[in-house]
């Protein structure tokens, strides 16, 4: 889910993530696996980024990985053959605080082979880099901040003065769910006071348990039921259609087919039966 939530951001809010990270507004475009002449490996979660003149490779990490390393050299090998005349800038993103040895690795040497990249870990960057970038709002409550609450007061109200709904609602639903990082659901839920709040911060929670009563009552056409739901009424708060795909998991064309539902039949798709009160 947070692997998602960063990747559809990278890809929505480009040039923010280049400010920050290359210290330059360049305009980037999304470069799909597929251009890459060997297919990738985790290529749901992996953000690859092009200019005229740079690629940016960015993995996101909640928790340690011993083969990050590994990972960062293949993909520079796999750019490179692609892309050889452009400068490839690579770096992993840690969000979540650890004393682990690993998220200081910035090496990776297998014999001749030596291979440097970069590493950031939110916890150790100032809050102020992430409240000048729409795009980079939501880790804002993971950064250097001894006050994550007040922070998410801040970015609240920030958020409440982008005038485009589109961009306020994605914005406001990722930050939503980013901030479960460093904060309870009650806070979030009581600082981004919106509908689409009470969808998108509690949308982990609702779809676990679902799985888990489908799994145990073999009940995989309601889970499918629960998901569907959850689409519909995040397609009812305005959120956009790319990032109710990978809230939901499901494609593009799903989601598009599901807004017709709504929009025809406004009540849910399945409502419980209720009981009828017994006649006098």
């Amino acid at each position: 889910m947070i692997d998602n939530i960063c990747k559809f951001l990278a890809e929505t809010f480009p040039t923010d993530f280049a400010s920050w990270l290359l210290g330059e507004p360049i305009a980037f475009t999304k470069l799909e696996p597929s251009e890459l002449s060997v297919e990738p490996i985790r290529a749901d979660s992996v953000i690859l980024l092009k200019s005229l003149r740079k690629i940016l490779h960015i993995e996101f990490q909640t928790d340690p990985n011993k083969n990050i390393p590994f990972r960062m050299t293949d993909y520079l090998l796999r750019l490179h053959r692609q892309f050889p005349d452009r400068e490839i800038y690579q770096v992993v993103i840690y969000l979540t605080p650890s004393e682990s040895n690993l998220v200081y690795e910035t090496t990776f040497n297998l014999g001749g082979l030596s291979h440097q990249f970069n590493v950031i870990r939110l916890w150790e960057q100032p809050t102020e880099i992430f409240q000048q970038y729409q795009g980079l709002l939501p880790f804002a409550t993971l950064s250097q901040t001894d006050d994550p609450e007040e922070t998410l007061r801040q970015v609240a109200k920030q958020i409440e003065q982008i005038s485009d709904k589109q961009v306020q609602s994605n914005v406001a639903a990722s930050t939503a769910i980013i901030s479960g990082i460093a904060l309870n659901k009650e806070i979030i839920q009581r600082l981004l006071r919106s509908e689409i709040m009470k969808e998108s911060v509690i949308y982990q929670e609702i779809l676990l348990e679902g799985e888990a009563k489908g799994i145990a009552k073999g009940e995989a056409k309601g889970k499918t039921e629960e998901r569907n739901q959850i689409a519909i009424n995040m397609i009812r708060s305005n959120i956009s259609l790319e990032l109710i795909a990978q809230f939901t998991g499901l494609t593009l064309k799903q989601v598009q087919k599901l807004q017709k539902i709504s929009v025809k039949h406004p009540k849910p798709l399945k409502s419980a039966k209720t009981k009828r009160s017994p006649k006098s």
